[in-house]
């Protein structure tokens, strides 16, 4: 299995809601960064982090939030996703979707980093009052 194939693997599992099937590739030690300015902006480590600071949150939070890849890059040891995410904030009832890119890094056919680049103004805009 190629790293593209790993990534897309997640991809595929987060299609499913399938946490399990997202974390599963990601090593002990994983960092996830979330951009600036996002919700969950920060650095996360290990799995669980980011099973809770990220998609524990967004499932909370969101309705009908998806993440639609429409390019794999495939690098070797990095692999790029590029797309759309889109949802509804619950709290607001207010839509958005924004282009998207991840940076994924992998060594030894585990998920070692993670990078998110979006823009954040227009997932905001859907947050805020």
């Amino acid at each position: 299995m190629s790293n593209a194939d790993i990534i897309r693997a997640h991809y595929d599992a987060s299609d499913r809601g399938d946490l399990d099937g997202m974390v599963a590739p990601f090593a002990p030690e994983v960092r996830w960064t979330e951009a600036a300015g996002f919700p969950y902006a920060g650095t996360y480590v290990g799995p669980d982090a980011v099973a809770a600071g990220v998609f524990g949150r967004i499932h909370e939070e969101w309705d009908g939030y998806t993440v639609a890849i429409d390019e794999l890059v495939d690098g070797g040891d990095v692999v790029v996703g590029v797309g759309t995410y889109s949802g509804t904030y619950k709290q607001t009832g207010r839509f958005f979707a924004a282009r998207v890119a991840h940076v994924w890094r992998l060594e030894g056919g585990q998920v070692v980093a993670f990078e998110q680049i979006t823009d954040t103004e227009m997932v905001n805009r859907a947050i805020r009052d």
